[in-house]
């Protein structure tokens, strides 16, 4: 009963005209009011009004935790970890939220603006790739020439520079040489080895692929059962067989015996022979990737030579354009 005699009687005591007495008395001296509301659900010992002085007594700031008070409940809209502070110039009460509140606040605000500017209706997106669209269609079948060229010529430049980014994926890097005795062959072995290696039959594609770990497995396969394997290079740019021949010795450890013109190189297995383990380097790429890989070498290639035949074409333009605008200012004035 005391408990309940005690809250009705501070009840009554803030709804009364008495309380701004008790507030005035320490505005006056010039001392600060600070009101904080703590949620209701809060495990609290007591409900009520309370006083805490701050640790600095030379403000001597008296806070007030409200709770369960409707009123102020009502204003200060449900903010239950932020402190209202209510203070004294030139007779004038004024309220205010505290700088922890107000950064918090900001804080979120500035969290939902950049929720709001991320996320985009599919409407608003089409309408952007219209207006990208637009645009390029304006440049595309503009009257100017100069206009024309240019835009075809960034476009190309990006792509360059995209597919050499997509290139470097597929850098792989070369495992340390081992150190291993060269075999010396004579003249004889020589001519031996190579009428036998031109009669049989077997022999290792090389395609648009180019070298990869699936061509030295065949060719280790290969020499199971026999000392030499003809590795048949198609389709291949003149000069690229000297380098597909250096990268297959590095990988086989196998030793060349001929090169013919038809793009055909013959491999001796060696004398001391060993099959190895793991017969596919890994410092190889795999079947799919090694095609992905020519694909876009194939698509690089033929971007950088439309992007050299816009830069004649250009070049040309500014050329006519120099030419005509000097035999307009020859040309006698009427």
């Amino acid at each position: 009963m005391s408990i309940k005699l005690f809250r009705r009687h501070i009840s009554n005591f803030i709804h009364s005209t008495s309380l701004l007495h008790h507030i005035w008395d320490p505005i006056n001296k010039n001392h600060c009011l600070d009101i904080r509301y703590i949620n209701p659900n809060a495990n609290l010992l007591t409900r009520s009004l309370t006083s805490f002085p701050l640790a600095k007594q030379i403000t001597q700031k008296s806070i007030y935790v409200l709770d369960s008070i409707l009123p102020l409940k009502s204003n200060v809209r449900s903010a239950s970890n932020s402190a209202v502070e209510m203070t004294m110039n030139k007779d004038v009460v004024r309220f205010c939220i505290s700088k922890q509140a107000e950064r918090s606040s900001n804080g979120l605000n500035q969290r939902e603006t950049k929720q709001k500017r991320i996320k985009m209706s599919k409407k608003a997106k089409l309408n952007e790739l219209r207006f990208y669209r637009l645009k390029a269609k304006k440049k595309m079948r503009s009257p100017n020439p100069e206009i024309r060229i240019l835009y075809r010529l960034g476009k190309a430049k990006r792509k360059e520079e995209w597919l050499i980014e997509k290139l470097r994926k597929f850098d792989v890097r070369k495992a340390a040489a081992e150190v291993y005795d060269p075999e010396i062959l004579t003249e004889e072995e020589k001519f031996y080895l190579k009428r036998t290696g031109e009669k049989k039959k077997h022999y290792v594609p090389v395609g648009r692929r180019g070298v990869f770990g699936g061509v030295v497995l065949n060719m280790h396969l290969h020499w199971k059962n026999h000392e030499t394997v003809k590795v048949i290079c198609k389709p291949c740019k003149p000069g690229q067989i000297q380098e597909y021949a250096d990268e297959l010795t590095r990988l086989s450890k196998g030793i060349v015996i001929d090169i013919k013109p038809n793009n055909v190189i013959i491999f001796f297995r060696g004398k001391n022979y060993v099959q190895p383990e793991i017969m596919s380097p890994p410092d190889t790429l795999s079947k799919a990737k090694a095609l992905e890989k020519y694909k876009y070498e194939q698509s690089l290639e033929h971007t950088s030579e439309f992007i050299e035949k816009l830069e004649n074409e250009l070049e040309e333009y500014y050329k006519h354009k120099a030419r005509f605008s000097k035999e307009k200012g020859s040309s006698p004035k009427d």
